[in-house]
């Protein structure tokens, strides 16, 4: 399976990492920043790296040739249509909540702020709306009391979202095609950046 990896920071390098040992070809990596720790862990590799013209958008030219899937790992970057497109099953991405709840770019801060009991990460396909396409993973962990929202990334979601990758990509390897759930409009809730 080849896959371009599009993302920045700690989760994008742990998520190469993860694929490297995970037994699929890494393409190409994406990254809006020539100097983030992903492009540097993927140079050090002998991956290739992009650097994307415009640090919003993928474009379909950003996404390697014969890519089968375009996994997204800490990318705030939308991936345009047409980048999806030049994937053979799209793309996927993981988001730190049970979507659709939390919906948006603040979703950890925003399970501690309602006071969630509960957390969890899903492994959702890429599409047009933001953290609104089909689940294909999902997972549910406890959120511990007085716990901040860095503590429960490093803690619970950051290692649940490797563990869920993982078996979305065996899942696409052993079958050819990704699980998807349509999201339920219903229970559909927004999580934007908290500015306090």
């Amino acid at each position: 399976m080849r896959i371009t990896l599009v993302g920045s920071r700690h989760f994008g390098a742990t998520t190469l990492d993860m694929l490297r040992k995970h037994g699929v070809d890494i393409v190409r990596v994406v990254v809006a920043d020539a100097e983030d720790r992903l492009a540097a862990a993927a140079r050090a590799a002998g991956i290739e790296v992009t650097v994307q013209a415009d640090p919003k958008r993928v474009a379909p030219s950003e996404i390697a040739p014969d890519t089968d899937l375009i996994v997204t790992a800490h990318s705030h970057a939308r991936v345009s249509r047409g980048a999806l497109a030049a994937a053979r099953l799209g793309g996927i991405g993981y988001h730190p909540s049970l979507l659709p709840r939390h919906r948006g770019i603040a979703a950890v801060e925003w399970t501690i702020r309602e006071g969630d009991p509960i957390a969890g990460g899903t492994i959702y396909h890429l599409a047009d709306r933001m953290d609104a396409g089909a689940i294909a993973a999902q997972e549910w962990c406890f959120v511990k009391k007085g716990e901040t929202a860095r503590e429960l990334w490093e803690r619970a979601l950051a290692p649940l979202g490797q563990k869920l990758l993982a078996q979305v990509i065996d899942s696409a390897k052993a079958n050819g095609a990704l699980p998807a759930t349509p999201q339920d409009e219903q229970f559909a809730t927004n999580a934007p950046k908290l500015s306090d």
